[in-house]
């Protein structure tokens, strides 16, 4: 099976940002970060969620974000694990073909976490919980967080390494993209104390929006 892929190949297939995110939604991912690694490297252990599932519901994040160098790295990772190329290339291109009817809510929820920028309606994940149980939908909810903050860094790092190699993007400015990596560095840190204060005040490691009305 063929694990060796070539990081430029997705570099360089997008020309322009899919969705572009501020420096303050990268900081507020970056919040939820630490109880969120917390909860997944505590599943690596108990297997409450199995590990390819995990990785069809960060693959169905970076879809919908439109991060390169993510859908690199974990592209790298599901062929490793003994994904079919198939099956990757579906949740890449968001199709459904392969998504399990035992799944399908969760990738759903995946999608909609993703499209709502890491804010998702309050019944969204109500049914997950419903769906799973409190458990395992605190550990699919961990692992979307931990997605989307990846793709935020990813996202401008993708479009560095394009414009390193002549192909800039052009909804992009080198001020962005080095603005996101390199502040977004200096502020991890800070967000990592702050999201270790809301769990000692017991502030909820989710961020919720409780209106019922989607827009559009």
């Amino acid at each position: 099976m063929k694990t060796d892929i070539n990081l430029s190949e997705f570099i360089g297939s997008r020309t322009e940002f899919k969705r572009r995110f501020s420096l303050w939604e990268m900081y507020r991912s970056f919040v939820f970060l630490p109880r969120a690694m917390n909860k997944m490297i505590g599943n690596n252990k108990s297997k409450l969620v199995d590990t390819d599932f995990i990785r069809r519901l960060q693959l169905a994040v970076t879809e919908v974000s439109g991060c390169p160098a993510c859908s690199y790295q974990h592209t790298k990772m599901a062929l490793q694990q003994g994904m079919s190329g198939e099956e990757i290339s579906s949740f890449l291109s968001g199709g459904d073909q392969f998504i399990k009817p035992q799944e399908a809510k969760a990738i759903m929820f995946a999608q909609h976490f993703a499209d709502s920028r890491g804010y998702p309606k309050k019944y969204a994940y109500n049914s997950i919980v419903k769906e799973y149980g409190e458990k395992e939908a605190h550990i699919i909810l961990s692992a979307v967080q931990t997605m989307i903050a990846g793709n935020m860094y990813g996202i401008p790092y993708s479009a560095f390494q394009s414009r390193l190699k002549g192909k800039p993007y052009k909804d992009s400015s080198l001020f962005y993209e080095l603005g996101m990596l390199v502040t977004g560095v200096l502020l991890l840190p800070i967000a990592i104390i702050h999201g270790i204060l809301r769990k000692l005040i017991g502030l909820p490691n989710k961020r919720l929006d409780k209106s019922t009305i989607d827009d559009g």
